[in-house]
C-alpha cells in the first residue's frame, strides 16, 4: 500500500514557520508532492534536505524568485527523477517533478494560472497539451501514471461553489474544462470522484474574502491516475482542516 499527499503550500517558507514538519511527521505519507514553493534553494535551510531523517527530496525550483516551484518527498528511493517537460519556456518556471517507481510513475505538477492575461491563458493551454503528450508517452512505454497537483481548473459545476458567477473566469472556462474532458476521455480517472461524488468538496479558497470560513471554494487540486491504476485505488480524499495555505492537501491511497 502507498499513501500519497499533494499540497499547494503557497510558499514553503511560510508553511515551515506554521508547523509544516510537525504536520508531515504526524501525517507520515509515503510520498508528498508540493506546489508553489515560492523559494530558491538558498532561501530554505537544511530541514528540507532530508526531512525528519526519512524523506528524500527532489525539487524543481524555477528561475524566478518567489514564484512557482515544485517538490517530491519520498521514503522509497525512485528509480529515476527528472524535472520539467522538455520545453524551455515551460521548464524555466519549475512546474514539474517526475519520479519513476517500480509500480508507477509520478508527476507532481503545478499547472499555470490563466487569469492574469490572455497570453497566460494560452500558455496554460499549451502547457496542458505538453503535459498530456508526456503522460501519453509514458503510457505508450508501458508505465502506469499518477499525475497530481494544482491543475488550476475546476472541471464540473459541482467542483466550485459559484459556477454561474465564474463562467467567464479562467479556471472554469469552457476551453479549460474541455481539456479535462479530453484527459478523462483517454481513461484517466479523477480519483476523488471514484470514491466520493458529494458536492461541497473544495481544495482552494480566496483568503481575502474569508471564503474558507464559508466554504466558498474551488476544487482545482487533483490526483489523476491512468486506467491501469484505477483498480488499485483504495481511497482518495481532501484534508480541509489542514491550514497554512489557501489550498488544502489532497490524498490518494493505492494498493501498490
Amino acid at each position: 500500500m502507498t499513501r500519497l499527499i499533494s499540497w499547494n503550500v503557497n510558499g514553503i517558507r511560510a508553511v515551515l514557520r506554521k508547523g509544516f514538519l510537525d504536520w508531515l511527521d504526524q501525517t507520515d505519507p509515503d510520498v508528498l508532492c508540493l506546489q508553489e514553493l515560492k523559494a530558491q534553494p538558498d532561501q530554505v535551510g537544511l530541514e528540507l534536505q532530508n526531512p525528519l531523517g526519512r524523506y528524500q527530496t527532489y525539487f524543481d525550483w524555477g528561475e524566478r524568485k518567489g514564484y512557482s516551484g515544485t517538490a517530491v518527498f519520498t521514503k522509497k528511493p525512485p528509480l529515476r527523477v527528472t524535472t520539467g517537460l522538455g520545453v524551455e519556456r515551460f521548464d524555466s518556471e519549475g512546474r514539474c517533478v517526475q519520479a519513476e517507481f517500480d509500480s508507477f510513475t509520478l508527476l507532481g505538477i503545478y499547472f499555470p494560472n490563466g487569469q492574469s492575461a490572455a497570453e497566460r491563458l494560452q500558455f496554460k493551454l499549451e502547457y496542458y497539451d505538453a503535459f498530456f503528450d508526456r503522460i501519453e508517452t509514458l503510457r505508450a512505454n508501458g508505465q502506469r501514471v499518477v499525475a497530481c497537483g494544482d491543475y488550476n481548473t475546476a472541471h464540473y459545476a459541482i467542483d466550485l461553489a459559484r459556477p454561474k458567477a465564474n463562467e467567464k473566469t479562467s479556471g472554469f472556462l469552457p476551453i479549460e474544462r474541455a481539456w479535462m474532458d479530453k484527459l478523462e476521455s483517454h481513461g484517466y480517472a479523477d480519483t476523488l470522484r471514484l470514491v466520493n461524488k458529494n458536492p461541497g468538496l473544495y481544495t482552494y479558497w480566496d483568503m481575502k474574502s474569508f471564503a474558507r470560513e464559508r466554504n466558498v471554494g474551488w476544487r482545482i487540486d487533483y490526483f489523476y491516475v491512468s486506467p491501469d491504476l484505477v483498480p488499485s485505488v483504495l481511497d482518495a480524499g481532501i484534508l480541509p482542516d489542514v491550514t497554512g495555505s489557501d489550498h488544502c492537501p489532497i490524498t490518494l491511497t493505492l494498493a501498490v
